[in-house]
């Protein structure tokens, strides 16, 4: 494994790290706290791994049509993972709240959080197209 694809993979597992322990983390909020908007903070964690993956998936959109796209598959695959982390957390994150949105219950943020998770995604998965045509 190149120094170039460790400095890429170490920052998209360290953000995913967090991810994999947020649903865990979600029920055991949710049993500790009553209806007063504790789900804020998993509709946060989502939306942070989503635009995460947003920004990914433009700077290896960005270097997958150059002929020295370095980071073309790697950013790209970084991209899908954390949209699809995003998706993840937020579904939890819907599953997990019982109100309507505006109750500061983190349904609207996990609503959002779902939308840019697939446009990271989407992004991801163009990007990683454009950079195995022009390999």
């Amino acid at each position: 494994m190149s120094l170039r694809r460790l400095f890429i993979a170490a920052p998209a597992a360290l953000i995913a790290l967090p991810a994999l322990a947020a649903p865990a983390a979600a029920a055991q909020v949710s049993i500790a706290q009553d209806d007063s908007g504790g789900g804020r903070g998993v509709s946060m964690v989502a939306l942070v791994l989503a635009l995460a993956g947003v920004v990914a998936g433009v700077l290896a959109l960005r270097s997958a049509g150059r002929a020295d796209g370095r980071k073309g598959p790697g950013t790209a695959f970084a991209a899908l993972g954390l949209g699809l982390a995003g998706a993840v957390v937020a579904g939890v994150a819907l599953a997990g709240s019982d109100a309507d949105v505006g109750t500061g219950n983190g349904q609207g943020g996990a609503m959002v959080a779902v939308v840019l998770a697939v446009v990271g995604m989407a992004i991801g998965g163009l990007a990683l197209a454009r950079s195995r045509r022009t390999a």
